[in-house]
């Protein structure tokens, strides 16, 4: 198996649009990496450079210890699996999965020995003499993840593969992918619109914007402290709460009115414009008066399943909280929200940063990434173990 690297990585297409920016990420051999952002953030882009699909206008890419930047996607040893699966739709499922096996030349019998080896493998032992037209969405899905499989690829690149399932076969889907990427061990890149996805499957998670990552972290790390307000906005199923403050000593005045500051007073300035952030699932709602939060007076209230989203309207502002199944109060009730403990976030009103030294063993999102990599990186390429896969130009 094999780590992947990318050093300096810039791709700039006609009319000078750049879809990644000087991008520095280093990917542990057999992690699952995600790649998360909304549309247009550059996230496919970067996957079809790994994958070679797209040359890149400056910089490298490494796949275990050898630069393949300018090799062709066949030389890459990388499987791709595409959003719409791109099976091809005359050759049955057997000869879909073999197919990367056909254009390397192995014999018949062997290819269709091993197609048939790895569909059983993934459920398909009923259904390798149909063809597509004649499976369900999640049928298809895995023929195009067991055609990448019999490949014994090392490195696996996915872009999207479950978007075009139903609700119900994308949570089977995602239990599946994860269960398989363990027992394979294969370093797998995943690109996702969908923070859910990115965060049940990943074991780190990159949240891109304009080409660029604006946090690298495991999932806790990125959903419990995003580095900044784009993550903070982008990340959660229901919105963090994000209020304008400002300092005041060592309290905050937010939604007219005053609370505690969540870190030490040093790190801020007094009358310093702030964000105050604290997501639903980190406030209590109570109907007795409390001090130390925020009150107001309950507006909507949705119901979630097992847990209902609670809308408060505090001095202008409206405050999302989540409440258990059947302790929703009634709209136009008067209600006050605690935070839980190290569970408020504040972030700097001109930058948009996180304010606050990160937690222990944590590293420091202040610092960039492509800046970290770049003081790590050695002299010379020997000392990196990276060895030519090309002959440069």
């Amino acid at each position: 198996m094999a780590g992947i690297a990318l050093r300096d990585l810039t791709k700039v297409f006609p009319g000078g649009v750049r879809a990644v920016d000087r991008l520095d990420l280093d990917i542990a051999d057999g992690e699952f990496f995600a790649l998360l952002g909304p549309s247009g953030c550059g996230k496919t882009t970067l996957l079809r450079t790994i994958a070679g699909l797209e040359q890149p206008t400056n910089g490298d890419v490494v796949i275990g210890g050898r630069r393949v930047t300018r090799l062709s996607p066949g030389k890459r040893d990388v499987a791709m699996v595409f959003q719409d699966y791109a099976l091809f739709p005359h050759m049955d499922v057997t000869d879909n999965i073999a197919y990367p096996l056909r254009i390397r030349g192995m014999a018949r019998d062997q290819r269709e020995r091993q197609a048939t080896e790895v569909g059983g493998e993934l459920g398909l032992t009923g259904l390798m003499g149909r063809r597509p037209a004649a499976l369900s969405g999640g049928q298809q899905q895995r023929v195009a993840l067991a055609r990448a499989v019999a490949c014994r690829p090392q490195v696996f690149l996915f872009d999207e593969p479950l978007s075009n399932l139903d609700a119900r076969l994308r949570l089977e889907a995602r239990t599946f992918l994860k269960r398989l990427q363990r027992q394979l061990g294969v370093t797998t890149v995943f690109v996702t619109h969908d923070q859910a996805e990115a965060l049940a499957l990943a074991d780190r998670i990159a949240v891109m914007e304009a080409g660029r990552i604006r946090q690298l972290g495991t999932p806790r790390e990125v959903f419990g402290r995003p580095a900044n307000l784009f993550v903070a906005n982008f990340i959660g199923s229901t919105p963090m709460n994000l209020i304008p403050g400002t300092v005041r000593g060592d309290r905050i005045d937010v939604a007219g009115q005053s609370v505690p500051a969540p870190v030490d007073p040093d790190w801020l300035g007094d009358d310093e414009a702030v964000v105050y952030g604290i997501r639903p699932e980190y406030l209590t709602l109570s109907t007795a008066r409390a001090e130390g939060g925020l009150s107001g007076v309950v507006s909507i209230v949705e119901n979630l399943g097992s847990s209902t989203l609670v809308s408060v309207e505090c001095d202008g502002h409206t405050v999302g909280a989540t409440v258990p199944e059947g302790s929703e109060p009634e709209p136009g009730s008067q209600v006050w929200l605690l935070p839980h403990d190290g569970r408020v976030l504040l972030y700097r009103a001109g930058d948009g940063e996180l304010v606050g030294p990160p937690p222990p063993g944590a590293s420091d999102q202040r610092v960039s990434l492509s800046s970290a990599v770049i003081a790590a990186r050695p002299a010379s390429n020997r000392a990196t173990g990276i060895r030519n896969g090309e002959q440069e130009t």
